[in-house]
């Protein structure tokens, strides 16, 4: 088992955050992983992305041009890696945020409403939570508790107090998309 996705959307958005605690849940369950991000100068408001592997055997690069999965924050993210997606795989997507969704239909496409699951949390910051618990959902490759103990280690503990809600967040976006692609 091997996964290839990539996070992509603007800087602010936790882009990063997501691709770099699922990396260490993968590390938790001691499987192999790969984490490679990707950033313009301007840092908050420009692109950002990053690569994530997660495989039960080494990692030979981690350099990849084809994603078995796209997970999009923004519309110029979708535009840029929608054929960046292998044929079979998958593009989640906040639909909050895109005007043109993506079309290809080699591909699983799942719309998630971000905004809308972040705003009844009565905390927008947890978008990338959500979008990371509907790609779990989606591609179970490692488990919500190893997300949290990622959470854990990742987040400065200033921002334990927020645990809870980051959980809450990553079953929210889990059980949304069991119901759409059930």
């Amino acid at each position: 088992m091997t996964q290839e996705i990539i996070f992509a959307g603007f800087g602010g958005q936790g882009v990063l955050s997501m691709g770099m605690t699922l990396a260490y849940a993968g590390m938790l369950e001691e499987k192999e992983v790969s984490w490679m991000p990707s950033y313009g100068p301007e840092m908050r408001g420009g692109t950002a992305n990053c690569i994530v592997i997660i495989s039960n055997k080494p990692v030979s690069s981690p350099i990849v041009r084809k994603y078995d999965t796209v997970v999009a924050l923004n519309q110029p993210s979708v535009t840029k890696f929608e054929h960046a997606v292998k044929p079979g795989g998958t593009m989640l997507f906040d639909t909050g945020s895109i005007i043109a969704p993506p079309s290809r239909d080699d591909i699983t496409i799942v719309p998630v409403n971000a905004d809308e699951i972040a705003t009844r949390l009565k905390n927008l910051k947890v978008k990338n939570m959500v979008l990371l618990g509907a790609y779990l959902g989606v591609s179970p490759v490692v488990s919500i508790e190893s997300v949290i103990g990622a959470l854990s280690n990742v987040l400065p503990e200033r921002y334990h107090n927020m645990l809870p809600l980051n959980q809450q967040a990553l079953e929210e976006g889990k059980l949304f998309v069991n119901t759409f692609v059930s």
